[in-house]
């Protein structure tokens, strides 16, 4: 027993204290009553490691060779059976707490990010906000086109603003799912109009056949605007100020999951245009 008691840390100094006179019960009571005074539970750890040992014992040869060494091999693995099933019963207990905490964790940090994501929003909301004098201006619609990279950078798009190159301007694009973007923005105070998505229509055509195009205009669409836009496998899809106030920066739906309804939309429809209130339908 010294050698096992030895193997779980039990320090020479205390064993040295198990008088001869001592016997095993009487000095393991004792033992135990001064672990379990450790702090931080350290000394109920050494307890636990003692009783999974003994309950993945499967021969005790200090029991061979006594008379009745039949009925003590007998009482050990009962016993031994007996300790394997507390040990298994906590086993679940600890496995549900640490799950618990788990859950509890998760939860926490789904809470935090909520919250900080209702933050970095509402700081973009305010931005937005900031930038209606400047509607229907040339530096208030290259304002806003930056507000809206800055949108996509927020939930994580791959997004690419536009930008000149010897002299030509490259169109701006966000990537989705697989499916490459072509992005324009309209920050005007009247409705864009059928000759807009006329022109941003083969600014699409003439790229690669995975590439789609999303119009964002937060004045809306005329309906002739509409209608030029939709068509079976429209590659357009069209955005309005109530899809990026009323659900993107109320924290409603994320900018790809309204990006991903659009688009379904028109997959099923040929209609590039789903208003907000037909969103759940």
């Amino acid at each position: 027993m010294r050698r096992f008691l030895k193997q779980h840390g039990i320090s020479d100094t205390k064993l040295a204290t198990w008088h001869e006179d001592e016997t095993k019960a009487v000095f393991l009571r004792r033992l135990f009553d001064d672990l379990i005074t450790v702090k931080d539970n350290k000394g109920h750890s050494v307890i636990l490691s003692m009783a999974r040992s003994l309950a993945e014992m499967k021969v005790f040869p200090d029991l061979e060779g006594w008379p009745d060494t039949k009925e003590k091999l007998a009482a050990a693995r009962e016993a031994v059976s007996r300790i394997k099933a507390q040990i298994d019963f906590l086993n679940r207990q600890i496995q549900d707490t640490k799950a618990a905490e788990e859950r509890q964790r998760k939860a926490r940090e789904k809470q935090e990010q909520a919250i900080l994501s209702r933050q970095t929003l509402a700081g973009l909301a305010d931005r937005l906000a900031a930038l209606v004098p400047q509607q229907g201006t040339r530096e208030g619609g290259y304002a806003f086109e930056r507000w809206f990279y800055d949108l996509a950078g927020f939930f994580e798009l791959s997004a690419r603003p536009p930008y000149v190159s010897g002299g030509r301007q490259i169109d701006g694009s966000l990537g989705l799912d697989g499916t490459e973007y072509l992005i324009e923005t309209k920050f005007t105070k009247v409705q864009t109009a059928a000759t807009d998505v006329d022109s941003f229509m083969l600014k699409i055509k003439r790229k690669a056949d995975n590439t789609m195009g999303i119009l964002v205009s937060m004045s809306g669409f005329s309906g002739p605007a509409i209608k030029e836009a939709s068509c079976d496998g429209t590659p357009m899809l069209l955005m309005d100020f109530s899809h990026v106030y009323n659900l993107v920066l109320a924290g409603m739906m994320s900018l790809p999951d309204v990006i991903r309804r659009i688009k379904q939309h028109a997959s099923q429809t040929g209609e590039a245009f789903l208003p907000v209130p037909r969103f759940s339908g």
